[in-house]
């Protein structure tokens, strides 16, 4: 603080106020000024770490810190049938393998002995549902959306570029699959979940893509099952030993049983 003939001059990092009342009043906001001015400075001055992505939003909460704060919220919209899950899960997939249910809107991360991680998904809509085998080309985290030409001929009041992060609708993580224009990717829009809303994408809650992100590895293969004929492989709670279910070619499947992961 710097004294000068008549009022006195208020200095708080790189401004001046000047104060219209007694010494000792300027001195107490002074003080108050100095508690306060950390906080405010440390938002309007936020510097990405080092490492942190460039399309991170600027406004100094990084995103997965937002990202952890919503999980809870996102596991609670969810209905229990699209939780993440372990569940039984017949197949000759190798373990790593991905296969998406479109009919049922599951997507099955195979773990190996009859065992696989169940996620509840988003798929395309009318007329965009598709089937068959990609491979898993590239992942990023908090990728940025660029609407592919096909979608934006479409949909042309659509952006032509949005940068990654908590408002982004490919969320958290992305896996793309192939040269395709399809990915599996996160949501910012969790109630989507289950539905077919999509232009031909597997959406997965921000959570649950992070979790499938993690375990996912580059090349990995992914099927996926036409929307008319996927087998009946829906997860049940535990059932009676007589129970079992019948997939479409007719071949009798143990009874399945569910096991919500933490």
């Amino acid at each position: 603080m710097s004294t000068q003939t008549g009022n006195p001059v208020v200095w708080v990092r790189g401004f001046t106020q000047r104060a219209s009342f007694g010494s000792g009043t300027a001195a107490s906001v002074l003080a108050a000024a100095l508690l306060a001015t950390p906080a405010s400075a440390q938002t309007l001055s936020y510097a990405a770490p080092s490492g942190f992505s460039q399309s991170a939003p600027s406004w100094g909460v990084q995103p997965d810190a937002v990202q952890s704060r919503d999980t809870m919220s996102e596991d609670a919209a969810l209905p229990d049938r699209l939780r993440r899950a372990v569940v039984n899960y017949p197949s000759r997939e190798a373990p790593g393998t991905l296969i998406v249910d479109t009919r049922h809107t599951y997507l099955y991360f195979i773990l190996g002995n009859d065992r696989a991680i169940r996620y509840g998904v988003g798929v395309g809509r009318e007329g965009f549902t598709w089937s068959g085998v990609q491979s898993i080309s590239r992942k990023a985290e908090w990728p940025d959306w660029h609407p592919p030409a096909q979608m934006i001929a479409r949909q042309p009041y659509l952006p032509r570029f949005v940068a990654g992060g908590p408002g982004n609708p490919l969320g958290a993580r992305a896996m793309y699959l192939g040269h395709s224009d399809y990915r599996i990717h996160g949501t910012n829009d969790p109630s989507t979940i289950g539905k077919f809303v999509s232009s031909g994408c597997i959406r997965l809650t921000n959570a649950d893509v992070t979790d499938l992100f993690s375990r996912v590895k580059l090349g990995a293969k992914v099927v996926v099952l036409p929307k008319g004929s996927s087998p009946q492989f829906e997860a049940k709670r535990a059932r009676p030993a007589q129970a079992s279910f019948t997939s479409a070619t007719g071949r009798s499947l143990k009874p399945l049983q569910l096991t919500t992961l933490n």
